[in-house]
């Protein structure tokens, strides 16, 4: 059997990459690059700009973030964003939901022993 690998990290990201994203605008707003680069900090490396965007705008219709236009170094305004205080909300409830999930695996997946083929 292949490994699933990036694609299994990418489908298990999917559903908890808008609780990510929020979580890293939380300790201050933050343009799209910006958020990439703090999720790559933290491991998340798989996570692209392009991948983000469309979830940034789904939170802005969710009404989950606040944004704003701010000039950068020579180039257009960049618009931040950060948590409107519904968004703080979801922010709150979905890391005590992921917690919950994160535990139950956990429990399920702690007796099996795994081991490596060389």
């Amino acid at each position: 059997m292949a490994s699933p690998g990036p694609q299994r990290r990418t489908e298990l990201l999917r559903g908890v990459l808008d609780l990510c994203l929020l979580a890293v605008m939380d300790e201050g707003p933050a343009y799209g690059y910006e958020m990439t680069k703090r999720l790559r900090e933290r491991g998340l490396a798989i996570v692209g700009e392009g991948s983000i965007y469309p979830l940034l705008g789904r939170l802005e219709r969710d009404g989950l973030v606040e944004t704003y236009r701010a000039a950068s170094n020579g180039g257009p305004p960049r618009k931040y964003y950060r948590p409107s205080r519904a968004g703080r909300v979801a922010l709150a409830m979905g890391v005590a939901e992921w917690r919950a999930a994160r535990d139950a695996v956990d429990s399920v997946l702690a007796p099996v022993k795994i081991e490596v083929a060389s």
